[in-house]
């Protein structure tokens, strides 16, 4: 029963559905796209489990039609980031809050042009998004591989603290760095697949197999990184920034 209430108290929220709706639709995708490339049995099997990760997609992309308002409480929360003591960070950081605020209307009018509510071109709008979605995480990346090192450096400056705080200290600091580094793996894993749905010719976009990648509604859809900001606002307070 405790595991049902934990997994119930879990999709109540929406950061705990959001990483459910994401897990699935990585799964169909994976399994789909492999089961595609079988016998025709198996293969039609993949076909809807892609269909399924494309609507579960489509799912996420319609709730972040509420995402901005979230956004722009946590950028002016966050200021130009008085409170960060390291300079380069605090820059990183505004900017990709920057990139991150602009993200989301760019991805509501090219959903609503794919969803026939306005009558434009999609294309742009979804390439302007996803290349906003890949600055952003090209910005965490820098931010996150900043804060590793910044954390390196305290544990070889002790500054004067006597060896049992300091062990409790390094104890804490490892932790941060753990965190920063599975930030900083789901950040390159995320701007490769950012890439991949930039307009073909620049670095490796679209070449990825079909089971790589996250499928996208449409022409271009796709999940953004930088929707983890959203997701992260109850546990903005630490330093390790948020990922799509």
């Amino acid at each position: 029963m405790a595991a049902l209430s934990g997994l119930v108290s879990s999709l109540e929220s929406y950061r705990g559905r959001d990483r459910l709706i994401r897990t699935l639709s990585y799964g169909c995708q994976l399994i789909g796209g492999f089961l595609t490339e079988q016998s025709s049995v198996k293969s039609e099997v993949g076909k809807r489990l892609l269909g399924i990760s494309a609507q579960l997609n489509h799912c996420r992309t319609v709730l972040r039609l509420f995402d901005d308002l979230a956004m722009l409480a946590y950028s002016r929360q966050y200021g130009l980031g008085a409170k960060e003591e390291d300079a380069i960070i605090r820059w990183l950081s505004v900017i990709s809050n920057f990139a991150d605020q602009l993200y989301y209307p760019c991805e509501h009018v090219a959903w609503a042009a794919d969803a026939k509510i306005i009558h434009i071109n999609s294309t742009k709008w979804w390439i302007l998004s996803t290349a906003l979605w890949g600055l952003s995480l090209l910005l965490g990346t820098l931010r996150s591989l900043k804060i590793i090192l910044n954390l390196r450096r305290k544990l070889r400056n002790p500054e004067g603290k006597s060896s049992k705080s300091f062990r409790r200290e390094k104890k804490m600091i490892a932790i941060q760095v753990k965190s920063e580094i599975l930030t900083l793996l789901s950040n390159l894993a995320d701007l490769a697949n950012a890439i991949h749905w930039l307009p073909p010719g620049f670095l490796w976009a679209g070449r990825f197999p079909p089971w790589l990648i996250e499928q996208r509604s449409n022409e271009i859809s796709k999940t953004p990184h930088n929707h983890e900001a959203i997701l992260s606002l109850e546990s903005k307070s630490k330093s390790t920034r948020f990922c799509f």
